[in-house]
């Protein structure tokens, strides 16, 4: 499995210069729990990118007025994110909270396990952690700017903004996480 799957788009919230590199492994040994967390850790990351996608999608058409707020947050609630039923009330409440969900299990579960099994990955785990909180703080913005905009519609222009802002975010770090952390992750025998 490459360990190079997406293209990490500039993120001036994330720039690569801050982002500490493990050097590239001497052996591409995958383990079947391995390979099991691999493709876990991508399928995870591939559905938030596609729902990403819908949702900026969406706020784009909202700006060129092709899309009014209402109709742009019932179409966000039809994602398939809707089955998991988690509302904080606003337009893109549930794939906020996902993203936060499962920001907290990496935070709390994996890579903590991935430390512990390689303590050379500390610096890679602790630069993730941090983006996780930085993510946190822009998908707060968002969220509170789309709350506003229900009730101001002429806030569009910044929420096609915001949402291009947390797409690039998102992105960089989806990007950084699998170019460093498929490797060991494939050699661990951590369950993701």
């Amino acid at each position: 499995m490459s360990a190079s799957h997406h293209e990490a788009p500039h993120s001036p919230l994330l720039p690569d210069a801050d982002r500490p590199h493990l050097p590239p492994a001497s052996d591409g040994t995958v383990t079947p729990t391995g390979r099991a967390g691999q493709q876990t850790l991508l399928a995870v990351h591939e559905h938030l990118r596609q729902e990403l996608a819908q949702i900026q999608h969406a706020a784009a058409q909202v700006a060129a007025g092709q899309l009014t707020a209402a109709e742009a947050r019932s179409l966000i609630n039809t994602m398939t994110l809707r089955q998991n039923y988690w509302t904080f009330g606003a337009f893109c409440a549930q794939y906020c909270r996902v993203v936060t969900v499962h920001h907290t299990i990496e935070d709390r579960y994996m890579f903590p396990a991935l430390r512990e099994e390689d303590e050379a990955l500390s610096a890679v785990l602790n630069r993730l952690g941090e983006e996780h909180e930085i993510i946190a703080e822009v998908l707060d913005r968002f969220d509170r700017q789309l709350v506003d905009m229900l009730a101001n519609p002429d806030g569009v222009e910044e929420i096609r903004a915001m949402a291009e802002e947390l797409g690039d975010a998102l992105l960089s770090h989806f990007a950084y996480e699998e170019n460093e952390l498929l490797g060991p992750l494939g050699r661990s025998s951590i369950v993701v």
